[in-house]
This record gives C-alpha cells, structure tokens and sequence, in this order.
C-alpha cells in the first residue's frame, strides 16, 4: 500500500452561509405553508358533518358525524405546513446570516489567565464531597 500525499488529499470547501437566494426558497415555503393549511381547513370542514333530524314535539335531535379519512388528510397538511415553515425560518436565518470574519489569534483569548494553557478557576460556590476525587485538567 501506498501512503497518500498531501498533494492528492483535497478538503471540501465548506458551503457558504449568507446566500440570499435562501430568502426566496423561504418565501416560496412560507407560501405553499399558507397553501397547505387552507387545505386544512377545507379537508376538516369536509370530515365534520352536523346533521339534525326532526322529533314531534322536541327539540331537533342533532348529531355528529367525523369522517376519519378528511380529517386525517386535515391534520397531515397541517404537520407538513408546520415543517415547510420552520425550514422557511431556517432558510431565512442562513440568507441574512454572514460568516464571522476570520480572527487573529492573538486576540482569540484576551485574558491570558483564560487560556487554554491556563483553564479558568473553580466556581467558588462547589464544594468538595465526601469520598469523591476532584478531577481537575491538571490530573488529565
């Protein structure tokens, strides 16, 4: 076998986050969502049907009939607008979002005490218990 050199080893670019063409997407979503869910409605007004049959001398016997088959077809439009728009929020957030600008390493830790080479202090609220070891990053 041969060992793989660093020329032929290649690292996927990594995808950019602000992409306004996100925002379209999102709209579009946002609109078929809207879509789905007046879908809904009209497949669940067809899956409940009131019905009333006349009594002598009583009020009109009223009754309720659910067809399971439109209002299970009302409640899975509804799920999938329900996803459509939580991508829509998704797509939206990654159109206007921007990538960090790259920062200089000499400024990534400002206070040398909170470096890596120096790990920040306990909290000075915890307290030791009895019979347990402390594991501290010094012991790793």
């Amino acid at each position: 076998m041969t060992a793989a050199t660093a020329e032929s080893q290649t690292v996927p670019e990594s995808p950019r986050l602000h992409q306004p063409k996100r925002a379209f997407i999102a709209a579009g979503e946002v609109l078929l969502g809207v879509l789905l869910v007046l879908a809904a409605v009209w497949c669940w007004q067809r899956g409940v049907e009131h019905h009333s049959y006349p009594v002598p001398d009583h009020e009109p016997l009223g009754a309720t009939r659910y067809r399971g088959n439109w209002i299970g077809l009302a409640v899975a439009l509804s799920t999938v607008a329900g996803v459509l728009v939580l991508d829509a929020v998704r797509q939206a957030v990654l159109a206007t979002r921007s990538r960090r600008p790259e920062h200089d390493h000499d400024h990534e830790y400002p206070d040398e005490d909170f470096s890596p080479a120096h790990p920040a202090p306990a909290h000075p609220h915890q307290v030791a218990k009895p019979g347990v070891q402390q594991v501290t990053n010094n012991d790793v």
